[in-house]
């Protein structure tokens, strides 16, 4: 009796830690509750071992031997039964999660790892198992090496119709069981890694910008009537990082700079696919550039697609030169990143004006903060401000659901504490904890606490850790 007590005791007080409200929200009676993850930040498994051709990521960081890699991640590629049990005492609905190209398709194109295509049946089998929804995203950022140098990656038109061929490889093994595909994640970061450095492959090259940019849309369209052509069943979009940018002051030249560079950096992808046409912003920059768009592109480009993912993380407050500003007193997380979620209920609000009757339904496919957060002596990790950014969150999209935007759900970034690209282990965006020492997993406050409002949404009884 002694040690019920005890046990009753300690899990009331962690329950009462908790920095955020529990209560029922308004996001609709079938909203979706997710956390999501990409291949290479969490799976390791990269030896030839298993089959598995390398991406331009293992020439990355061989080239810049002092930075973390993927070769062992999070282990989930071993770990993955276990992964799995894990949601399941979360709560989660629907997991969210990227095939690595170059484990299914070493080379990019030709021949298939059956031993890569294996382990996705096995992950795709685990979540239905276990009552949580698939979600899969067909390229986050991993291009098979044999694709990129003499080929050209992503400056290549050719490497558009590989990706539709791998799109439908995919839906051919896995349309049976998974309803809910996205073609790309995050185009704009794409394009980062050729005009910069900090990004696969690195190129540096600015001249690229709107060639490699218009290729992935180009890719998109290809892999949607390619799959479509397949199971015309399933449900198809793109996700997409949207930073909404707003004036520092009320100026009228700030207003125009804050509209000139959305326009440029992210209106650009929703106008391609919504409207058929690129801003006068962007088809200036490829006039510029030589980039040549062949007939029927934005036919291509802007079917109609099933769903649009959204990733948020920051807004940008620019002056009326369009330079970035800081936000005297803001918050930032690790990333240097303003706390502003208000700016996403602006943001997605506005989306509902500018593309209205155009938009379909709306998923949150990324969201959350990177936080110095440890392991405490009482085996806990304690992440009070992970917990508000996350309800804060969620508090925008109840306001932006009342202005009328389908929002159909939300998945936490990221499932766990995993490789944050050229920025290494150092940036801990998890809701699960994982010791780099021993891999071994430890759900945070706010991935305990979303556990427990995705229960009370649910009706069900809160879960125990």
């Amino acid at each position: 009796m002694s040690n019920t007590k005890k046990s009753s005791k300690k899990h009331s007080r962690t329950a009462a830690s908790f920095a955020a409200p529990l209560r029922k929200m308004a996001l609709g009676r079938h909203f979706t509750w997710g956390a999501s993850t990409s291949a290479y930040q969490i799976e390791g498994a990269t030896g030839p071992e298993y089959g598995r051709g390398p991406s331009i990521w293992e020439k990355y960081f061989e080239d810049r031997p002092h930075l973390d890699h993927g070769a062992v991640a999070c282990g989930h590629y071993e770990r993955m039964r276990e992964d799995v049990q894990m949601m399941k005492r979360m709560g989660l609905t629907a997991y969210r999660f990227s095939i690595a190209w170059p484990r299914v398709m070493p080379d990019g194109h030709g021949r298939v790892n059956e031993q890569g295509l294996a382990f996705y049946d096995s992950l795709i089998d685990e979540l239905l198992a276990n009552g949580i929804e698939p979600y899969v995203t067909l390229y986050h950022w991993d291009l098979p090496l044999a694709l990129s140098g003499e080929n050209g990656g992503w400056t290549n038109r050719h490497t558009c119709q590989y990706f539709a061929d791998y799109a439908a490889l995919c839906v051919k093994r896995y349309g049976d069981r998974v309803k809910n595909w996205a073609t790309f994640n995050e185009l704009e970061v794409i394009v980062a890694g050729y005009i910069g450095d900090g990004l696969a492959p690195g190129l540096s090259n600015p001249a690229l910008r709107v060639q490699v940019g218009h290729n992935l849309l180009v890719a998109h369209g290809l892999a949607l009537r390619a799959m479509r052509a397949i199971n015309s069943e399933i449900k198809i979009g793109i996700v997409l990082n949207l930073v909404p940018v707003e004036p520092a002051n009320d100026s009228k030249e700030a207003a125009l700079a804050a509209r000139s560079l959305w326009e440029r950096g992210y209106a650009w992808y929703l106008d391609g696919l919504f409207k058929a046409r690129y801003p006068d912003v962007v088809l200036a920059e490829a006039q510029a550039s030589g980039v040549v768009f062949e007939p029927g592109d934005m036919a291509l480009i802007s079917q109609s697609i099933d769903m649009l993912g959204v990733n948020w993380y920051l807004r940008l407050v620019v002056d009326e030169k369009g330079a970035v500003v800081p936000v005297p007193g803001a918050t930032v997380t690790q990333m240097g990143w303003e706390i502003n979620a208000s700016a996403l209920s602006r943001m997605l609000i506005g989306m509902g004006k500018e593309y209205k009757g155009l938009l379909p339904p709306i998923y949150i496919t990324e969201n959350g903060a990177a936080i110095d957060d440890v392991v405490g002596e009482d085996g806990h990790v304690h992440d009070p401000v992970r917990t508000t950014y996350i309800y804060d969150h969620l508090c925008a999209l109840e306001k932006a659901r009342r202005k009328g935007l389908d929002i159909r759900g939300y998945f936490a970034w990221s499932l766990m504490d995993n490789l944050e690209w050229s920025l290494g282990f150092a940036k801990t965006f998890g809701i699960v904890h994982v010791d780099r020492s021993t891999l071994k997993r430890t759900v945070k406050d706010s991935g305990r606490w979303y556990a427990h409002m995705i229960a009370r949404d649910r009706g069900l009884k809160a879960p125990k850790f």
